[in-house]
Protein backbone atom coordinates (compact mmCIF):
# COMPACT_ATOMS: atom_id res chain seq x y z
CA UNK A 1 0.00 0.00 0.00
CA UNK A 2 1.71 3.07 -1.53
CA UNK A 3 -0.61 5.18 -1.88
CA UNK A 4 -2.03 7.70 0.74
CA UNK A 5 -5.36 7.48 -1.03
CA UNK A 6 -5.58 4.48 -0.52
CA UNK A 7 -4.66 4.32 2.93
CA UNK A 8 -7.59 6.74 3.81
CA UNK A 9 -10.15 4.69 1.87
CA UNK A 10 -9.06 1.74 4.20
CA UNK A 11 -9.73 3.61 7.39
CA UNK A 12 -11.59 6.62 7.24
CA UNK A 13 -13.63 7.10 4.42
CA UNK A 14 -15.48 3.33 5.00
CA UNK A 15 -16.79 4.19 8.43
CA UNK A 16 -18.20 7.77 6.69
CA UNK A 17 -19.71 5.92 4.34
CA UNK A 18 -21.14 3.20 6.39
CA UNK A 19 -22.72 6.12 8.55
CA UNK A 20 -23.84 7.90 6.08
CA UNK A 21 -25.55 5.51 4.11
CA UNK A 22 -26.40 3.15 6.80
CA UNK A 23 -24.67 -0.25 5.70
CA UNK A 24 -25.26 -3.23 7.89
CA UNK A 25 -21.58 -4.86 6.54
CA UNK A 26 -18.35 -3.32 5.61
CA UNK A 27 -18.33 -5.62 2.12
CA UNK A 28 -21.63 -3.23 1.08
CA UNK A 29 -19.39 0.22 1.17
CA UNK A 30 -18.59 1.06 -2.33
CA UNK A 31 -14.76 0.75 -3.74
CA UNK A 32 -13.01 2.31 -6.91
CA UNK A 33 -12.81 -0.64 -9.04
CA UNK A 34 -10.75 0.36 -11.55
CA UNK A 35 -9.89 3.57 -13.81
CA UNK A 36 -9.57 3.88 -17.57
CA UNK A 37 -7.52 6.74 -19.49
CA UNK A 38 -8.92 7.31 -23.45
CA UNK A 39 -7.60 9.38 -25.46
CA UNK A 40 -9.03 9.49 -29.14
CA UNK A 41 -6.72 10.73 -32.10
CA UNK A 42 -8.66 11.28 -34.91
CA UNK A 43 -5.76 12.74 -36.95
CA UNK A 44 -3.96 9.25 -36.64
CA UNK A 45 -5.95 8.05 -39.84
CA UNK A 46 -3.63 10.51 -41.89
CA UNK A 47 -0.29 10.16 -40.18
CA UNK A 48 0.20 7.00 -38.15
CA UNK A 49 3.23 9.00 -36.20
CA UNK A 50 0.73 11.81 -34.58
CA UNK A 51 -0.79 8.19 -32.55
CA UNK A 52 2.55 7.28 -31.56
CA UNK A 53 3.24 10.36 -29.69
CA UNK A 54 -0.81 9.47 -27.94
CA UNK A 55 0.62 6.08 -27.01
CA UNK A 56 3.48 7.55 -25.41
CA UNK A 57 2.22 10.41 -23.55
CA UNK A 58 -0.57 8.20 -22.22
CA UNK A 59 2.19 5.86 -21.11
CA UNK A 60 4.19 8.63 -19.26
CA UNK A 61 0.55 10.10 -17.02
CA UNK A 62 -0.56 6.68 -16.65
CA UNK A 63 2.74 4.42 -15.63
CA UNK A 64 1.48 1.68 -17.80
CA UNK A 65 1.82 0.74 -21.58
CA UNK A 66 -1.52 1.39 -23.46
CA UNK A 67 -3.54 -0.53 -26.16
CA UNK A 68 -4.20 0.92 -29.27
CA UNK A 69 -8.02 1.33 -29.87
CA UNK A 70 -9.39 0.31 -33.62
CA UNK A 71 -12.53 1.51 -35.13
CA UNK A 72 -15.42 -0.83 -35.40
CA UNK A 73 -17.47 0.19 -38.33
CA UNK A 74 -16.48 2.06 -41.46
CA UNK A 75 -17.23 5.45 -42.41
CA UNK A 76 -17.02 6.95 -45.77
CA UNK A 77 -17.86 10.86 -44.34
CA UNK A 78 -15.02 10.41 -41.61
CA UNK A 79 -12.69 8.45 -44.62
CA UNK A 80 -12.26 5.87 -41.75
CA UNK A 81 -11.75 2.32 -42.38
CA UNK A 82 -12.89 -0.84 -39.98
CA UNK A 83 -10.07 -2.20 -38.34
CA UNK A 84 -8.07 0.99 -38.27
CA UNK A 85 -6.32 2.28 -35.34
CA UNK A 86 -7.85 5.79 -34.12
CA UNK A 87 -7.03 6.00 -30.23
CA UNK A 88 -5.78 4.56 -27.30
CA UNK A 89 -6.62 3.66 -24.01
CA UNK A 90 -5.26 2.16 -20.35
CA UNK A 91 -7.40 0.54 -17.39
CA UNK A 92 -5.78 1.26 -14.44
CA UNK A 93 -6.50 -1.38 -11.22
CA UNK A 94 -4.78 -1.23 -7.37
CA UNK A 95 -2.22 0.49 -6.86
CA UNK A 96 -1.53 2.48 -10.07
CA UNK A 97 -5.18 3.51 -10.19
CA UNK A 98 -4.93 5.12 -6.51
CA UNK A 99 -1.88 6.83 -7.53
CA UNK A 100 -2.83 7.76 -10.03
CA UNK A 101 -6.38 9.13 -8.65
CA UNK A 102 -4.10 10.85 -6.09
CA UNK A 103 -1.84 12.41 -8.98
CA UNK A 104 -5.04 13.73 -10.78
CA UNK A 105 -6.70 15.22 -7.94
CA UNK A 106 -3.79 16.79 -5.88
CA UNK A 107 -1.77 17.34 -8.40
CA UNK A 108 -3.05 17.72 -12.39
CA UNK A 109 -6.63 19.41 -11.58
CA UNK A 110 -5.28 22.47 -9.56
CA UNK A 111 -3.20 23.12 -12.64
CA UNK A 112 -6.04 23.19 -15.32
CA UNK A 113 -6.71 27.19 -15.88
CA UNK A 114 -9.69 28.44 -14.46
CA UNK A 115 -10.17 25.86 -12.43
CA UNK A 116 -13.69 26.14 -10.26
CA UNK A 117 -14.54 22.45 -9.64
CA UNK A 118 -15.23 19.19 -12.19
CA UNK A 119 -19.06 18.41 -12.92
CA UNK A 120 -20.75 17.09 -10.06
CA UNK A 121 -23.41 15.74 -12.62
CA UNK A 122 -21.64 13.88 -14.80
CA UNK A 123 -22.30 10.01 -13.26
CA UNK A 124 -23.97 7.41 -15.86
CA UNK A 125 -26.76 6.24 -13.09
CA UNK A 126 -24.61 3.57 -12.42
CA UNK A 127 -21.71 4.78 -10.08
CA UNK A 128 -19.17 5.48 -12.57
CA UNK A 129 -17.93 8.86 -13.57
CA UNK A 130 -16.50 10.36 -16.33
CA UNK A 131 -14.22 13.04 -16.31
CA UNK A 132 -12.94 15.26 -19.51
CA UNK A 133 -9.61 16.69 -19.92
CA UNK A 134 -8.80 19.21 -22.92
CA UNK A 135 -4.96 19.00 -22.38
CA UNK A 136 -2.52 16.60 -20.82
CA UNK A 137 0.02 19.16 -20.10
CA UNK A 138 -1.68 19.25 -16.76
CA UNK A 139 0.31 16.50 -15.65
CA UNK A 140 3.40 16.91 -14.36
CA UNK A 141 5.05 14.41 -15.99
CA UNK A 142 4.67 15.85 -19.12
CA UNK A 143 7.27 18.00 -21.13
CA UNK A 144 6.02 20.88 -22.24
CA UNK A 145 8.64 21.17 -25.32
CA UNK A 146 8.32 17.55 -25.80
CA UNK A 147 5.00 17.61 -26.90
CA UNK A 148 4.20 18.04 -30.33
CA UNK A 149 -0.12 18.94 -29.83
CA UNK A 150 -2.08 19.49 -27.42
CA UNK A 151 -4.71 16.31 -26.83
CA UNK A 152 -7.79 15.69 -25.04
CA UNK A 153 -8.92 12.26 -22.57
CA UNK A 154 -11.40 10.88 -21.02
CA UNK A 155 -11.37 9.61 -17.64
CA UNK A 156 -13.36 7.32 -16.11
CA UNK A 157 -13.91 5.95 -12.44
CA UNK A 158 -15.45 2.70 -12.16
CA UNK A 159 -17.03 2.11 -8.78
CA UNK A 160 -18.90 -0.62 -7.20
CA UNK A 161 -21.50 1.40 -6.53
CA UNK A 162 -25.27 1.15 -7.03
CA UNK A 163 -26.12 5.07 -7.27
CA UNK A 164 -24.98 8.11 -8.04
CA UNK A 165 -25.35 9.57 -5.05
CA UNK A 166 -23.30 6.53 -3.19
CA UNK A 167 -20.34 7.43 -6.07
CA UNK A 168 -20.29 10.75 -5.72
CA UNK A 169 -19.98 10.79 -1.89
CA UNK A 170 -16.68 8.05 -2.44
CA UNK A 171 -15.18 10.17 -5.19
CA UNK A 172 -15.95 13.54 -2.61
CA UNK A 173 -14.31 11.50 0.47
CA UNK A 174 -11.04 10.58 -2.01
CA UNK A 175 -11.02 14.53 -2.63
CA UNK A 176 -12.36 14.83 -5.85
CA UNK A 177 -12.94 18.41 -6.33
CA UNK A 178 -16.63 18.97 -7.39
CA UNK A 179 -18.12 22.13 -8.28
CA UNK A 180 -20.52 23.94 -5.65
Amino acid sequence: MSSRLKETYNNELKAAMMKKFGYKNILQVPKLEKIVINMGVGEAKENAKVLDAALSDLEIIAGQKPVTTKAKKSVANFKLREGQAIGCKVTLRGDKMYEFADRLINLALPRVRDFRGVNPNAFDGRGNYALGIKEQLIFPEIEYDKIDKVRGMDIIFVTTAHSDEEARELLALFGMPFQK
